[in-house]
């Protein structure tokens, strides 16, 4: 008898190889992932923008990092809180932020150079997308990755169109193979739903991310794994909205299944093996 929907997934075509080069971006989901990938001996680089939630910022940021345009003190989107007094960047998460504008450029460009001599040489690169909702700075429209809990009479909200989406994210793209032909993407929608939009909303929102990247590249289904497979709440953490980590382990082995044959699973077994028993060390001692 079967008790679950489950979900079936194609077997990839190509495999992801053991200690491979992976850049992870986008939600909070990525950083979950990524987690599991670096205690599996990848070269993972995980959400180094932070975590950003829209394909647009997503996209903006990995386009700026591709250009190597760098941000000066002056670059419109720096700001300085009204309540804080901090300098943030309405493009990155608030680990950057500094109480110095030099700092925060600094860092900023730091990574962004980081993030490009990873691109040329990455094998996969992970994309996880959120929401479908955007915010715009109401005076100038332009993009905010991040309001920094700023005001909300400064922004402008939008949801995007499938076809927005998959028409910026084909031609960014296009960009990367020519920077980094070998590089293989992969994209997800993540299972967390988005409550500040409400949950109405959320539905709408995640349908505009399938619909868009229906069309583009390769999917792997976390969002249809958690909603249909892992459909009790028991799959939940206490917020009944983020997945729990029995549930993030288990769509960590659908996705091995799908990506990996069975030498990279050997590898990846060893390299947590390896770093369960350095964690035991560290408590220990």
């Amino acid at each position: 008898m079967e008790l679950m929907t489950r979900i079936d997934i194609p077997q990839s075509e190509w495999k992801i190889a053991a200690g491979a080069k992976v850049l992870l971006v986008g939600s909070c989901f990525a950083d979950e992932v990524g987690e599991k990938m670096v205690r599996g001996g990848f070269q993972a680089m995980v959400n180094p923008f932070g975590t950003l939630y829209n394909p647009s910022s997503i996209a903006a940021s990995l386009l700026r990092s591709i250009s190597e345009k760098e941000y000066t003190e002056e670059s419109p989107e720096l700001v300085r809180g009204e309540q804080d007094g901090v300098w943030h960047s309405w493009m990155h998460h608030s680990r950057f932020s500094s109480g110095e504008r030099a700092v925060l450029v600094d860092n900023i460009n730091q990574t962004m150079h980081e993030v490009a001599d990873f691109l040329r040489e990455a094998d996969v690169l992970i994309v996880t997308l959120g929401t479908a909702i955007i915010y715009r700075l109401r005076e100038s429209g332009m993009l905010v990755a991040n309001c920094h809990k700023q005001p909300d009479r400064l922004f402008v909200r939008e949801c995007l169109t499938a076809y927005d989406i998959a028409d910026q994210w084909q031609m960014l793209l296009q960009l990367l193979e020519s920077v980094n032909p070998k590089l293989r993407v992969i994209f997800t929608v993540s299972p967390i739903r988005h409550k500040r939009d409400g949950y109405h909303m959320n539905q709408i929102s995640k349908g505009i991310l399938l619909q868009a990247v229906d069309s583009l590249s390769y999917y792997f289904p976390s969002y249809e794994i958690m909603l249909d497979e892992l459909r009790d709440y028991r799959f939940y953490a206490d917020d009944m909205i983020h997945p729990s980590a029995q549930a993030v382990e288990y769509i960590w082995q659908r996705f091995q299944d799908t990506y990996f044959d069975n030498k990279t699973k050997d590898a990846v077994a060893k390299a947590e093996k390896a770093w369960r028993q350095s964690q035991h060390r560290h408590i220990v001692n």
